[in-house]
């Protein structure tokens, strides 16, 4: 089993868990004490499979029905990489607008991953390859500057 937490610069902290059988799971802990939990394809562990939001109470009650009387131990190793948080818009003249988020491959090209699409009807944290984007979505992605800057490029068709 392994455990490492990474810092998402204005948005919390998240943590990854691999299981000894090989599935990977996610919590996301927002500054604001929201938290969502990944679960991720075994076959590919950078695609989120569902995932499940909670409130600080939801997720202290988790907390104690999997570990009672007991802290959780979260984060065994620390990465210490400069990551940034972008939001990217989608415009009409973007090649990827009406388009599945899958499409864009944005993680396999740059290395930065969406984190979260805004719309004007709500957030959808953790999004998943077959979400249709729409012009006027924001799209948040995480990862390196150089990585997070060509997405931009990308999503923009320039």
């Amino acid at each position: 089993m392994t455990t490492k937490s990474t810092k998402l610069p204005g948005l919390g902290t998240q943590y990854d868990i691999s299981t000894r059988a090989g599935r990977h799971i996610s919590v996301v802990a927002h500054q604001d004490g929201r938290r969502f939990l990944g679960f991720y394809d075994p076959e590919d562990p950078d695609s989120c499979q569902a995932t499940v939001p909670l409130d600080r109470d939801e997720a202290e009650s988790l907390a104690d029905i999997l570990a009672p009387g007991e802290n959780p131990k979260l984060g065994t190793c620390e990465m210490e990489i400069d990551l940034v948080t972008v939001r990217i818009p989608v415009s009409g003249k973007s090649p990827y607008s009406d388009a599945l988020l899958g499409d864009t491959r944005a993680r396999t090209r740059t290395g930065a991953s969406i984190v979260a699409v805004l719309r004007r009807t709500g957030a959808v944290p953790s999004p998943t390859p077959d979400f249709r984007l729409e012009a006027g979505d924001t799209l948040v992605a995480v990862g390196t500057r150089e990585g997070v800057d060509e997405l931009t490029r990308i999503i923009s068709g320039t």
